[in-house]
């Protein structure tokens, strides 16, 4: 990390850049080009490692490019703001708090766990606990993102 006066080691400092962000930007490896689609996630920490989970619909270029190379790069951000520079455009810059992590993407099989990854991922966008069953998880695929690597950096006011 270049900005080492930006980095965020603080381990509950970074689970807090996780919950407050919303989308997550899920980096894939396509044949020539990088694909990036931002998607919402539930996530949780344990064992120092977020383990991230995300839906999608049955079939699509996603599921088709976990199943060829399941290595991926998540992206987060929140409390993104402009920092103006005035009359000069070389003073402009941003406010921002984000979490990039690399790691491993799995299509998730197990009913147990695909009920778990779906109350994660509206606990994180609603902060409400729903009741989650199997007939809710048989309309999607579940997506889970390990993540082995992570840094996270903030520039605030």
């Amino acid at each position: 990390m270049r900005r080492k006066d930006r980095e965020i080691k603080d381990t509950e400092d970074i689970i807090n850049i996780v919950s407050r962000a919303k989308i997550l930007h899920l980096g894939l490896f396509d044949k020539v080009y990088p694909y990036i689609v931002p998607l919402h996630y539930g996530y949780e920490f344990t064992d120092g490692k977020f383990v991230f989970f995300m839906h999608c619909a049955g079939e699509g270029k996603k599921l088709e490019l976990i199943r060829n190379n399941p290595n991926v790069c998540i992206e987060l951000e929140c409390d993104a703001e402009i920092v103006s520079g005035g009359d000069v455009p070389c003073r402009y810059g941003s406010l921002y708090s984000s979490f990039i992590g690399y790691g491993n993407a799995e299509i998730v099989s197990d009913e147990q766990e695909k009920i778990k990854g779906l109350k994660l991922l509206m606990k994180n966008q609603t902060d409400r606990d729903f009741d989650i069953d199997s007939r809710m998880t048989s309309a999607v695929e579940i997506i889970k993102v390990t993540v082995c690597e992570f840094t996270a950096k903030s520039r605030n006011k």
